[in-house]
């Protein structure tokens, strides 16, 4: 063990702790911390509308069935009191349940507000425990500086490195994230933190398995909420000095890049550094619970919606062509049997087909008593054939543009041709003026699916028109007013 002293730590180590420890989120970037603000809202409104999912809510609740840890980890919509491992798997599992938060792309994809789980939990954790010692909570100013950090960590790794080539998840990106910024606020020294970093590299990674046909299955809702309860854990392990393992990346034969990368060391071609760029930049699903790299294409079939009908619908249509991105190739063009709801909200044609339809596409629309009831998405999805479009993949990739997107073009059998075409979907940076309003409307509209009483909802709606209140408010005084009593309505 004392040879580790001698070790020398692996650079991309040594790079996430230094910059979670000395970087100055708030005195840096006035954007981040007022998009972080949305981005925090906006996915805590996601888990409330996966509380209405009974495939969800199974999953929820303490290991031990009707165990309750008083002073313990609350759940927001909840009357949960968990410790901070299991509080993390709950709140992740809730926020991801629908594929409605946030979204990063590039040579990687994922979905950073997924760290928010393991920030709330640890932070209400640290924060009881500071009261009992006569000192402060943590603020909600602290949370939000915690989730840029977190973020760019998440979303710089997954810039010039595709962890989807090798088949791991992109929850190792929320596993290691997380592991950094959580041990740092559970006050990890340097080596603290670079141990359970380490630890977070060498764990065991979830490969893309359950996201693809034929596998595609209900563990891509969880799988985010299982990477943040285990960086909480590591992180809480660190804490009382276990070992971490400084050339965890570079060792020969043993290290990740041999494992995992053929010898090839993470790359950092479009960002050197860690700032608050992928704040800054993240995308937001404003509208449509849909994996991201069919937002702009719903868009484009909503707005045919109107022409789809009136020429007559789905018998009117001789084929549907759709051009779009090579990830969105790799991961949502599908044909044959869509087997669930997380089988559907990764098939293009699916979603497209419900879209022009309906004129909409909602989570009940990935249901089984509308998607198998209703024959006439399965018989227009048979008449969608996707193609990449060279141009619209490298402007995906530009770093001066990152566009997603997507065109659509419907011919009829009378002989006319309807296209539309959409480069930047709603929830892009270059938009985000247009979908403020949108993600507030979003936000309002989840608290209805709650057991919350009408003065609660007003608290909350207060807190969410009034940043510089809710910057200064204590997590403790947060998580109480986003949570059941135990008196209340328990959730089902």
């Amino acid at each position: 063990m004392n040879n580790n002293i001698e070790q020398k730590w692996d650079k991309v180590l040594e790079d996430i702790v230094d910059y979670v420890i000395g970087f100055d989120v708030e005195g840096n970037s006035k954007e981040a911390m007022e998009t972080a603000f949305l981005a925090l809202f906006d996915t805590i409104g996601c888990g409330f509308l996966g509380l209405k999912f009974i495939g969800c809510t199974k999953l929820m609740g303490p290991t031990i069935p009707n165990t309750r840890i008083p002073g313990g980890c609350r759940v927001p919509g909840t009357d949960y009191q968990l410790n901070p491992i299991e509080a993390a798997f709950n709140i992740g599992c809730m926020n991801r349940w629908l594929d409605f938060n946030d979204c990063w792309l590039s040579k990687e994809w994922g979905h950073p507000s997924d760290n928010l789980s393991a920030l709330l939990s640890v932070s209400e954790y640290i924060s009881n425990d500071n009261i009992s010692k006569s000192k402060k909570p943590l603020l909600m100013k602290d949370i939000l500086c915690a989730m840029v950090k977190c973020y760019e960590i998440q979303g710089v790794l997954a810039l010039d490195n595709s962890f989807n080539n090798i088949g791991l998840d992109h929850v190792i990106l929320v596993k290691i994230a997380s592991t950094a910024v959580t041990c740092h606020l559970l006050g990890g020294s340097r080596i603290q933190m670079l141990n359970a970093l380490s630890n977070a590299f060498i764990d065991g990674h979830p490969l893309r398995t359950y996201r693809h046909f034929p596998n595609t299955g209900s563990r891509k809702c969880w799988a985010a909420g299982d990477a943040a309860s285990r960086a909480v854990q590591l992180s809480l392990m660190a804490m009382t000095g276990e070992m971490g393992y400084p050339s965890c990346l570079s060792a020969p034969k043993w290290g990740f890049y041999h494992v995992y990368m053929s010898d090839q060391p993470f790359q950092f071609n479009q960002r050197s550094n860690y700032s608050t760029y992928v704040m800054e930049n993240i995308l937001f699903k404003v509208l449509y619970p849909a994996e991201f790299h069919a937002q702009t294409a719903i868009e484009c079939a909503i707005q045919l919606h109107p022409i789809f009908q009136d020429k007559g619908g789905l018998n009117s249509v001789e084929c549907i062509t759709i051009e779009t991105t090579e990830p969105a190739i790799r991961i949502i063009d599908k044909r044959g049997i869509l087997r669930n709801p997380s089988d559907r909200d990764h098939c293009l044609q699916f979603m497209v087909s419900v879209a022009l339809i309906f004129g909409e596409l909602k989570s009940l629309h990935y249901e089984d008593q509308v998607a198998i009831k209703d024959t006439r998405i399965d018989l227009l999805r048979e008449k969608i054939t996707c193609v990449e479009n060279i141009q619209f993949s490298l402007d995906y990739l530009n770093p001066n543009k990152r566009s997603i997107a997507n065109s659509i073009s419907i011919l009829f059998k009378d002989g006319e041709t309807h296209k539309h075409e959409i480069h930047y979907p709603i929830g892009h940076r270059k938009r985000r003026s247009e979908a403020i309003p949108l993600l507030q409307q979003k936000f309002l509209n989840s608290l209805n699916s709650t057991h919350f009483t009408s003065s609660s909802i007003d608290q909350i709606k207060n807190l969410y028109e009034n940043p510089s209140k809710f910057n200064n408010l204590s997590i403790l005084d947060f998580m109480s007013i986003f949570s059941l009593s135990i008196a209340s309505t328990p959730i089902s």
